[in-house]
């Protein structure tokens, strides 16, 4: 028997599994389906829309597709599923049992600020509400099987060292970051955020036995794949309390980055609970220690702050107040913020604010706006602010209360982000910073534009034009809102292009025209540049950090 896995890519809170990406959902699903034999294929749905394989699966016994989107968000690397092609891809493939997975499952939209609607189909066989894995491990071999079944880490300790071996059939294997599931629901006790998905999804909080996770981890990395990213959860640094009761457990954590260090090249973190960390002080900098040891720089933990706005806290039960999550902010910061030896720092926090929750007013925008600055003014790093309208999901306290929409409101903010984020980028990847292995994703113009792997890479448009999935080095030149801007290194003055030495702060065309016609340049003093200019060209050439 043959089944084939269509990827349709998804975001929810605790997973990304968006190119480069690979979310479990998937080597799950084809651990179930090894496990009894059965043979799997592969696919992204970007593979389907390039290759036009839109009716090419009706020899296989199954067609599964795995998709979701509930936090939408940017993406460089890929494209969701829509619903459009779902229906398309089923409809033309009538042969194979039709499964639809995922997080889709619970409603469906590409786009914040709006409700989710219920997927609908004729040409569905199965909607699994519960774990795909759970389905596919029971359907081929009984028919006492239910939609809505949830798996437990019995189960996938037994599917997931089979599941590895389905990344080699990624388009962009060996080079893709792999989503480990280190728990599952939320650890919170004292009710759940009024948007989320998560414990509707995922059920009660539980968590993956350790050996577990590291075997997986090992047949990974076997296979080739040496990239990690710990996700699948809603607060990762509560990994292990259950056996802790409910303390941090900073054994675990200690032999969880001593094993992963020998096997993996990145290792890095997603989401965490800024709550948990100021009730947790003093053993979280201790299991922040043990991170910033043995991980890769440019590690985040992404704090699901949502809102600075006390009102909209409360009414949404939201987890932490201002003036905690900025101390939750200052303690990633102090331990954080060291800097590796190409100017990039360990582990710096990561902020999401929603808009479009209850009770949010025009003011809420002026608040988060003081909190924000609070941040700046203090020099404190923070990677990464998401900032987006929230999604209403069935199920959802929001999703009946239907709050009223600041969109006017909305748009401003995101024009304040712009010039935020500008100024952040500039802290947290001073020019001189090394971005080692960009891999280029596209190109634009004489531009380049890749990302390293890693949790949420900035995106780094590096001066010529390069082949897709080429792998360089680069150092900082400039800075925009979302992005930065690299020379390829080496860089050798006696070869760079006339866009490559325009593009340095001081150098204008016609200097750089005179630096081509004065080549070859054996001393960069010769040049008649102002001080400043000249520190900067000349450490780039040398191609080591410049602070």
């Amino acid at each position: 028997m043959k089944a084939v896995i269509i990827d349709g890519y998804v975001d929810e809170p605790a997973i990304l599994g968006v190119p480069p990406y690979v979310s479990p959902y998937i080597r799950y699903a084809a651990g179930a389906l090894y496990y009894h034999g059965i043979d799997v294929d592969y696919f992204t749905i970007d593979q389907i829309r390039e290759n036009q394989m839109w009716q090419s699966f009706n020899h296989y016994e199954y067609l599964i597709i795995i998709a979701g989107v509930t936090v939408p968000g940017h993406y460089l690397g890929g494209t969701p599923i829509s619903l459009t092609e779902i229906n398309k891809l089923f409809s033309l493939n009538k042969e194979p049992l039709r499964v639809l997975g995922g997080p889709i499952v619970k409603g469906y939209t590409l786009t914040g600020g709006r409700s989710a609607i219920k997927i609908e189909s004729e040409y569905i066989d199965y909607m699994v509400e519960g774990d795909v894995e759970r389905f596919l491990f029971t359907y081929p071999i009984s028919d006492n099987f239910n939609l809505k079944d949830r798996s437990n880490y019995e189960l996938i300790s037994k599917i997931t060292p089979l599941g590895a071996e389905i990344l080699k059939k990624h388009p962009r294997f060996p080079d893709i970051i792999v989503e480990m599931d280190v728990s599952r629901g939320c650890e919170r006790t004292n009710g759940f955020c009024s948007f989320c998905t998560e414990p509707l999804i995922n059920g009660k909080y539980r968590e993956r036995p350790i050996k577990d996770l590291l075997e997986e981890a090992k047949a990974i990395s076997d296979i080739g794949v040496k990239n990690f990213r710990f996700g699948r959860a809603a607060d990762f640094l509560a990994y292990g309390s259950l056996l802790n009761n409910g303390e941090p457990n900073i054994p675990l954590f200690n032999e969880l980055y001593q094993e992963m260090s020998k096997i993996a090249n990145i290792i890095h973190t997603d989401n965490a609970n800024p709550a948990y960390i100021i009730k947790h002080q003093d053993k979280i900098k201790k299991i922040l220690e043990i991170i910033v040891k043995y991980n890769t720089a440019g590690d985040i933990l992404s704090f699901g702050i949502e809102s600075f706005d006390k009102n909209v806290i409360e009414k949404n039960r939201i987890d932490i107040m201002p003036d905690e999550a900025i101390e939750a902010i200052r303690i990633v910061n102090e331990i954080g913020n060291k800097r590796d030896k190409n100017g990039i720092p360990k582990l710096l926090p990561g902020i999401n604010l929603l808009f479009g929750l209850i009770d949010e007013t025009k003011e809420t925008f002026e608040i988060n706006k003081k909190y924000l600055e609070k941040i700046m003014d203090e020099n404190l790093l923070v990677r990464r602010i998401n900032v987006r309208q929230v999604m209403a999901f069935p199920g959802t306290l929001l999703y009946n209360t239907k709050p009223k929409q600041h969109k006017k409101d909305f748009i401003k903010f995101k024009e304040y982000m712009e010039k935020y984020n500008h100024e952040m980028l500039k802290k947290v990847f001073p020019i001189g910073s090394i971005l080692e292995n960009l891999i280029i994703e596209k190109n634009q113009g004489k531009i380049s534009f890749g990302r390293q792997l890693g949790t949420y890479p900035i995106k780094v448009g590096v001066i010529g034009e390069f082949n897709i999935l080429d792998k360089i080095n680069g150092v900082v030149i400039d800075h925009g809102s979302r992005s930065i801007t690299a020379l390829k290194l080496p860089f050798d003055i006696n070869k760079a292009t006339l866009e490559e030495l325009t593009s340095i702060n001081g150098i204008g065309k016609k200097t750089a025209e005179n630096i081509i016609l004065k080549r070859p340049i054996d001393d960069l003093n010769k040049l008649n540049l102002n001080g400043k200019t000249l520190d900067l060209l000349s450490t780039i050439s040398r191609g080591c950090f410049y602070g």
